[in-house]
C-alpha cells in the first residue's frame, strides 16, 4: 500500500464510492464533494496523466482515501477490474457513480460507424457494465447507490445530437429498469439530467467558437435561470441522491438543467 493512504481497518465506518470519469468535470467535482465528506473514493479515468493531476487536485488530508485506477469503461472486462480494485482498496462498493461519458454533435448523414460505436460504448455500454460488474458487491452493503450521469438530451430530442440522445436516452430507461431489478435489495438506481456545465469539455467547445462570449451568451439563452451549471451545483445533486436523505428515492431522472425541460 503506497505511503500515506489508509488501511482497511482506518476505513471502517467510511462509504466507499467508485467513480468513473472521475478525472475531470462532473466526475471530479463529486469525487471531491464525497471526499470533503469523509468517504473513501475510487476515480476511474483513461488516461493517467489526468488521474495523478486529479488526484493532486484534492486536499492533503483527502488524498489517503482516494484513489486512482486507469482504465476503460468501453472494455467489459475493464469494467470488471475497476470493480476488483475498488474492492481490494476499499473492501466492497456502498455507491457507485457513472459520470463517464463523450459527447458528440453532428448530422446523422456524416456519423460514422467507428464515432457512434465510442459514444454507444462509453455513454450506454460502459454504464450498462460498470453497473453489472459492481451489483452483486452493492448487494452486500445497507444503503447502497448508483447514481448515473444522464444528460437533458436523454429527455428529449436535441438538434445534430442523434448519437447522443440515443445513447443518453438509454440511461435513463437503463436507470428506471435497473431501479426495479434491485428494489428488493435494497440498491437505489437513479440518475441526474443535467444541461450545459461548465466544464472542461464545455470550455473546449466555448474555445473553439470564433466569439468566445458570443457563444457563451447563446448557450445561457436558452435557460430560463439565464446561466449554464457548474461542476459543484451537478455534484452536490449526486452526493444527495447517494445520501441516507434520499433513501426513499430510486428510479428517478432529476434534471439539473435551470429550468430548460420544464
Amino acid at each position: 500500500m503506497p505511503a500515506g493512504e489508509e488501511t482497511l481497518e482506518q476505513q471502517q465506518g467510511r462509504r466507499s464510492v467508485l467513480i468513473t470519469g472521475g478525472t475531470s468535470g462532473i466526475g471530479l467535482a463529486a469525487a471531491q464533494r464525497f471526499a470533503q465528506a469523509g468517504d473513501c473514493v475510487l476515480i476511474a479515468g483513461r488516461n493517467k496523466a489526468r488521474g495523478a493531476a486529479a488526484l493532486a487536485s484534492f486536499k492533503e488530508e483527502e488524498r489517503q482515501r482516494v484513489r486512482f485506477v486507469a482504465a476503460d469503461v468501453a472494455r467489459v472486462s475493464e469494467t470488471e477490474r475497476i470493480v476488483a480494485a475498488c474492492c481490494e482498496a476499499y473492501g466492497g462498493i456502498d455507491v457507485l457513480v457513472n459520470s463517464a461519458g463523450v459527447y458528440v454533435e453532428g448530422a446523422i448523414g456524416d456519423m460514422t460507424e467507428t464515432l457512434f460505436d465510442e459514444v454507444m460504448d462509453i455513454d450506454l455500454k460502459g454504464t450498462y457494465f460498470m453497473c453489472r460488474a459492481a451489483v452483486p458487491e452493492l448487494r452486500q452493503r445497507a444503503g447502497s447507490a448508483i447514481v448515473n450521469v444522464g444528460s437533458d438530451a436523454g429527455l428529449h430530442g436535441n438538434y445534430f445530437c442523434t448519437a447522443y440522445c440515443a445513447a443518453k436516452g438509454g440511461v435513463s430507461l437503463l436507470t428506471r429498469a435497473l431501479a426495479l431489478e434491485l428494489a428488493h435489495d435494497g440498491v437505489r438506481v437513479n440518475a441526474i439530467a443535467p444541461g450545459d456545465v461548465m466544464t472542461p469539455l464545455t470550455e473546449r467547445q466555448l474555445a473553439s467558437a470564433p466569439d468566445r462570449a458570443a457563444a457563451l451568451a447563446e448557450m445561457r439563452s436558452v435557460y430560463p435561470l439565464g446561466r449554464i451549471g457548474t461542476a459543484a451545483e451537478v455534484a452536490a445533486a449526486i452526493f444527495y441522491l447517494a445520501s441516507p436523505e434520499a433513501a426513499f428515492i430510486t428510479g428517478t431522472i432529476l434534471s439539473i438543467d435551470g429550468g430548460l425541460t420544464a
